[in-house]
C-alpha cells in the first residue's frame, strides 16, 4: 500500500461516512495532484466510496427518497457512462465554476438572495440531472452538484444521507462497471484494492459509531453546509492553482 494513498483514505472515508460523498469527490483531486493519472485514481477509489455507500444504504435503505433516485438512473447515468468512455486528456476546467455553485449553495440560508439563485438553478432538474452525469463522468466531481441539490431539498438527516449514499453509489456501480468492461475486471479486483477497502470500511463503522448517531438533523444540515463551503472552495483552489 502507499501511504500517501491511506493518508488520503482516511480522511475522505470518514467524510463520506458522515455526508455519503467525499471518497471521490476529495480523494480525486488530492490523487491528481499527488501525481497519480486519472484511471489509477479512479480504479483506487470508486470501490471504496461503492462500499461505503452499501453500507449506508443497507443501514437506512427505508430513508431513499425514490422519485429522486429515479432520475438518478435515469437522466444522470447514461452521461457518466458515455464521457466515462470518451473521457480524453482534454478536459474542461469547470471546477471554479461547481466550486462557486457549492458556497453559494451552503450560504443560502443566511443570505436571502443566494437561496433565490440555488431555487432558480434546481427548478430544472432534468437539465440538471443530465449535467451532473457528464461532469461526473468527465471528472469524477459530480458529487459536488449532487450535494448541492440535495441540501437544497427538505430532507432531515437520515433522508439525505440515505439519499445520497444510493446515488453516488450508484455513480460508482457504474463507472466500475464500465472500467470492467473496457479494462477487464483484473484491473479492478486487486489485493491492493481489496486493503485500501478494508481501511474504508474500518473508517466508516469508527465513524458511524463516534460521530453520526450524535449530531441532530439541525446540526447535521449545518456541518452539511460547512463541508459545501470547503468542498467549493478547495474545487476553486484546485481549479485555478493545481493545474
Amino acid at each position: 500500500m502507499h501511504w500517501d494513498i491511506l493518508a488520503t483514505i482516511l480522511l475522505t472515508a470518514t467524510i463520506q461516512s458522515l455526508f455519503g460523498v467525499g471518497v471521490l469527490l476529495f480523494g480525486t483531486p488530492i490523487l491528481l495532484v499527488l501525481g497519480y493519472d486519472f484511471i489509477t485514481t479512479l480504479i483506487t477509489l470508486l470501490p471504496i466510496s461503492l462500499t461505503i455507500n452499501l453500507l449506508q444504504v443497507t443501514k437506512d435503505y427505508r430513508q431513499i427518497h425514490l422519485p429522486f433516485y429515479r432520475q438518478i438512473l435515469t437522466l444522470s447515468i447514461p452521461g457518466i457512462i458515455l464521457c466515462l468512455l470518451l473521457v480524453t486528456a482534454r478536459k474542461m476546467n469547470i471546477g471554479s465554476v461547481v466550486g462557486l455553485f457549492l458556497i453559494v449553495a451552503a450560504l443560502k440560508s443566511l443570505y436571502a438572495p443566494f437561496q433565490r439563485v440555488i431555487e432558480s438553478l434546481v427548478r430544472y432538474e432534468r437539465t440538471y440531472f443530465v449535467v451532473m452525469g457528464v461532469v461526473h463522468g468527465l471528472t469524477n466531481l459530480g458529487g459536488s452538484l449532487l450535494t448541492a441539490l440535495i441540501h437544497s431539498k427538505p430532507y432531515d438527516k437520515d433522508q439525505t444521507r440515505a439519499t445520497t449514499a444510493v446515488s453516488y453509489g450508484t455513480f460508482a456501480l457504474f463507472q466500475l462497471l464500465t472500467l470492467g468492461l473496457t479494462l477487464g475486471p483484473a484491473a479492478i479486483a486487486t489485493a491492493t484494492t481489496v486493503s485500501y477497502m478494508a481501511v474504508g470500511v474500518s473508517m466508516f463503522l469508527g465513524t458511524e459509531l463516534l460521530l453520526y448517531g450524535k449530531l441532530s438533523t439541525e446540526r447535521y444540515r449545518t456541518t452539511f453546509a460547512a463541508f459545501l463551503f470547503l468542498s467549493g472552495t478547495a474545487l476553486i483552489v484546485k481549479s485555478l492553482f493545481l493545474q
